[in-house]
């Protein structure tokens, strides 16, 4: 980046500033939040592609697929286990401890917001941690599942017995012969605490994201092209109040038009740049 540049984001950044100053402040965090964790989005620069995301519907009916989930979603569990916050997760930790933060509405399932040191964090696509039964409900830590899964399957510890594609995802000879985890309690099917594809946020939960919205006077959109509805209802909400609306992001949002000021840039600059200046 050139100086003039630099400075250019600096004083987008200060202007912000002065537009969130003594406001208390709603953030609604999405997958560009994560990448500096090592977590790759799924959209935007350098991100993975995702030809054929998984459905609800093929989720509970195809048993190949099933199977192929477990494996790719195993591996990626333990990615986002190792993961720790990075400078944007704890900046925004910190604006909530200074009472400038009144919680975070995440679009992400990694739980980094939590680890961080956020207290309150609306997880509204659900988390990895957990995984539950269709059949009887019983909840269970990911940990645990994790064991079950490398119990029956102890060659998946092994990583070059797993074939991965380009994008990352998981090759279906990887699959062959996979024993998917299952309830021990009643035997029935687990299915990872996460909204699928074709699946509708839990009403609880958006409406306990409307609420913290409702309790804020500025949203900050951080690391979220706003692609999934969900997301694009919550910034219409605020538009509606016409409260302040900051979108960090380093690609163009459904929402730009929307905002008082689009900084194009990562979130682990701009929010800890953000955190010094209102705190």
């Amino acid at each position: 980046m050139s100086v003039s540049n630099t400075a250019e984001l600096s004083a987008t950044i200060s202007h912000a500033a002065e537009l969130l100053r003594d406001r208390r402040i709603a953030l609604l965090t999405g997958a560009g939040i994560s990448t500096d964790s090592g977590i790759p989005a799924y959209r935007g620069e350098g991100a993975r592609t995702r030809s054929d995301p998984m459905t609800i519907q093929t989720y509970l009916g195809d048993e190949a697929a099933r199977r192929r989930y477990w494996v790719g979603g195993h591996l990626g569990w333990r990615a986002f286990a190792r993961a720790e916050p990075n400078a944007g997760h704890l900046a925004l930790a910190q604006l909530e401890a200074a009472g400038k933060v009144s919680g975070v509405i995440t679009q992400n399932v990694d739980g980094l917001h939590l680890r961080a040191g956020s207290s309150h964090v609306i997880e509204v696509h659900g988390t990895m941690r957990r995984v539950f039964c269709l059949q009887c409900g019983q909840v269970f830590d990911r940990r645990d599942i994790a064991v079950q899964i490398e119990e029956r399957n102890p060659w998946i510890t092994i990583p070059e017995n797993v074939a991965l594609a380009p994008d990352g995802d998981v090759l279906p000879e990887s699959t062959e012969g996979f024993i998917v985890p299952v309830c021990t309690v009643c035997g029935g099917m687990l299915k990872p605490d996460v909204v699928f594809f074709g699946e509708y946020v839990p009403l609880d939960r958006f409406r306990a994201a409307e609420s913290l919205l409702r309790s804020s006077s500025a949203l900050i959109v951080a690391g979220s092209s706003l692609v999934v509805n969900s997301g694009v209802r919550l910034v219409e909400r605020a538009r509606r109040r016409n409260i302040p609306l900051i979108i960090v992001n380093r690609e163009p949002t459904r929402a730009d038009a929307w905002a008082d000021v689009t900084i194009a840039a990562g979130t682990s600059d701009v929010l800890p740049a953000l955190q010094e200046l209102l705190t």
